[in-house]
């Protein structure tokens, strides 16, 4: 009998076990569970590793970029990131020499279209992200004579970027729409000496990427110039807008972006350029484009 009762006492202490240990580890499983929810309610993202990402930038990105990669490394501190800013010509060019890019952001679709046509675009990733304008420049109180493009060979002096530069680009399409060049090769073909003979001779500064053009202006080298909207921020106390020229004259001025076919990026590297290339399609990346002076009304 007292056997009887021992067993009976100590298979129900058995099953009392079993039973605690069984609700033990469904509770953890159950907070497990939270903490996932949780973690994908709140939208928080797992931090890369350190590496570093190289990113070629057209040179009127070069300080919107700048306040871009702060904010992306508040999220992800151990990612660093390296901008090339230049001509979107000479970046295209580097990346065509074999120079190490993982994100290209362009300030024209020419560059862009050739990339392509190379195979070096990583598949998928080519997306518009903003539009520009370009805008005749001048310093403030010049008492330059000059109101726009249509009056611009009454300037002194004009500083210009070359044809193979967006802006220099997008300037000589606005001329061939006024008449002022014939029209009868591509805009970016017109040399300066030519743009200057259309002129009437006066003087022109040609400068390597939008960036000197500004510098030049800002600096009093040169009367005048032509520049992208964008690039006036930071210098309203300096620098009077003549004119803000129609897109009618120069068609849309759209930045587009890629992910760079990078033979060399180990797998964090190209995890970390691909996270930040849709960082800069976000909607908080958005507002600070708009913040600059870009209008991000394109499709994305």
């Amino acid at each position: 009998m007292k056997k009887k009762l021992v067993s009976v006492l100590l298979t129900g202490m058995m099953v009392f076990s079993l039973t605690a240990c069984a609700g033990g580890g469904n509770e953890e499983t159950s907070e497990e569970t939270t903490q996932e929810e949780t973690s994908e309610d709140t939208g928080e993202t797992d931090e890369l590793g350190e590496t570093e990402i190289q990113v070629f930038i057209a040179a009127s990105l070069n300080t919107v970029m700048e306040e871009l990669a702060e904010k992306y490394n508040e999220t992800q501190p151990n990612v660093t990131i390296t901008f090339n800013a230049d001509s979107s010509g000479t970046l295209l060019t580097q990346i065509q020499e074999g120079y190490e890019c993982d994100i290209f952001f362009s300030a024209a679709q020419k560059q862009m279209d050739d990339l392509e046509a190379d195979g070096l675009v990583k598949e998928g990733t080519r997306a518009n992200v903003v539009n520009n304008q370009v805008v005749v420049v001048s310093l403030k109180d010049s008492g330059t004579k000059v109101t726009g493009l249509e009056n611009l060979n009454e300037a002194e002096s004009i500083a210009l970027a070359g044809g193979s530069v967006p802006v220099g680009r997008y300037t000589r399409e606005a001329l061939i729409s006024l008449g002022t060049l014939d029209g009868s090769k591509a805009a970016e073909e017109y040399t300066t000496e030519e743009v200057s003979e259309a002129l009437g001779g006066v003087e022109i500064s040609e400068q390597d990427n939008v960036s000197k053009v500004l510098m030049a202006v800002a600096e009093g080298s040169c009367e005048v110039g032509t520049t992208y909207y964008s690039d006036t921020y930071g210098y309203e106390d300096d620098l009077e807008v003549l004119e803000t020229v129609s897109y009618d004259l120069t068609g849309d001025v759209i930045y587009p972006i890629c992910q760079v076919v990078n033979e060399e990026a180990d797998e964090l590297q190209a995890e970390a350029a691909a996270d930040f290339y849709e960082f800069i399609l976000s909607d908080e990346a958005k507002e600070v484009f708009d913040s600059y002076y870009f209008d991000t009304d394109v499709e994305w």
